[in-house]
């Protein structure tokens, strides 16, 4: 998994009823784009986390990124 910071992670739910998540990488902490990543969730939330198999990076444009 290779991101960089302005991509979106989303995470599917693992559970019947668990809503998908989606936050924002705001640093890649890993060598190469690879995880742990900073998230940023939508409540404002930071968090730092290695996703696992569930999740998926959203890449974005190169001019979209936040700098």
């Amino acid at each position: 998994m290779e991101a960089h910071a302005g991509d979106r992670l989303l995470m599917h739910g693992r559970t019947v009823g668990q809503h998908d998540r989606v936050a924002d990488i705001i640093e890649v902490l890993g060598d190469g784009g690879s995880p742990p990543f900073r998230l940023r969730f939508k409540d404002g939330h930071e968090s730092i986390m290695s996703p696992g198999p569930d999740s998926v990076v959203q890449h974005t444009a190169p001019e979209d990124r936040e700098r």
